[in-house]
């Protein structure tokens, strides 16, 4: 049976003094693992910071990106050994913003995940359509191409550490969410995608999160679809008592 799992991404939000208080909050609720895995991704200032006060509780520890190269001469960028040593298990790559606003290509994301994978971090690897194509009618050929382009050259025994998160690029930051029926349907069809290009194993198996607008009110009903096994949480995991509320939702 596949874990829930609930990640908070903070985006480029909180000052120090709040990213401590948040985590704070989670550490003194989550101190034991529970039916839920719960991971939180700060901005990168704050990682060495929130991983000391995370320490001694269930909740993990993610990036929100890495550049893919070996420490080296990338201005500006965070490598996966940093991530990594800083204490992050997880990564999060491919999210919309991270594709549609600062242009990242399905080849750029299948390399971060590639040296991720390989780094030994767990990732979360998003994948959604825009409202346009949704509209269109192109909502499966998205996801596939973006599961493909994303996944080239990844064998299914590494994908123990990968966990997808359909995210509706529609749906992220706009109050809007999908449906419980929309979000069962393009998890069934990422699942079907996976047992096609893998085994079925690997399509059981794999983990496969929603993203979108996701609050304690409607995190019930999202995650109770067959197919979604958790959430992805934007704008509600700065605020203890939404993510916290989704959490005990899931």
């Amino acid at each position: 049976m596949r874990r829930c799992l609930v990640a908070g991404n903070w985006k480029m939000n909180t000052t120090r003094d709040e990213a401590v208080e948040l985590a704070g909050a989670l550490s003194e609720r989550f101190e034991e693992p529970g039916e839920v895995d719960v991971m939180v991704a700060p901005p990168f200032p704050w990682l060495d910071t929130i991983a000391s006060v995370l320490a001694d509780s269930a909740v993990s520890l993610g990036a929100q990106n890495a550049w893919h190269e070996p420490p080296g001469a990338f201005t500006g960028e965070v490598s996966l050994q940093m991530v990594r040593e800083v204490g992050c298990e997880w990564v999060i790559l491919g999210h919309s913003e991270r594709r549609h606003v600062i242009g990242e290509s399905n080849q750029l994301v299948r390399e971060k995940v590639d040296a991720a994978l390989s780094s030994g971090l767990q990732v979360i690897l998003c994948v959604g359509e825009t409202l346009e194509e949704r509209e269109a009618g192109e909502t499966e050929t998205v996801l596939d191409e973006q599961l493909a382009g994303s996944l080239d050259l990844i064998d299914a025994d590494r994908l123990e550490s990968l966990v997808l998160a359909y995210e509706p690029v529609w749906a992220i930051g706009t109050g809007l969410t999908a449906t419980p029926d929309q979000a069962e349907s393009a998890h069934a069809h990422l699942r079907k995608q996976l047992a096609s290009r893998y085994n079925p194993g690997v399509g059981d198996a794999t983990r496969i999160l929603y993203g979108g607008s996701v609050k304690p009110e409607n995190a019930a009903e999202l995650i109770g679809q067959v197919d979604v096994d958790g959430a992805l949480v934007g704008g509600a995991s700065l605020s203890v008592e939404s993510f916290i509320g989704i959490i005990e939702a899931v």
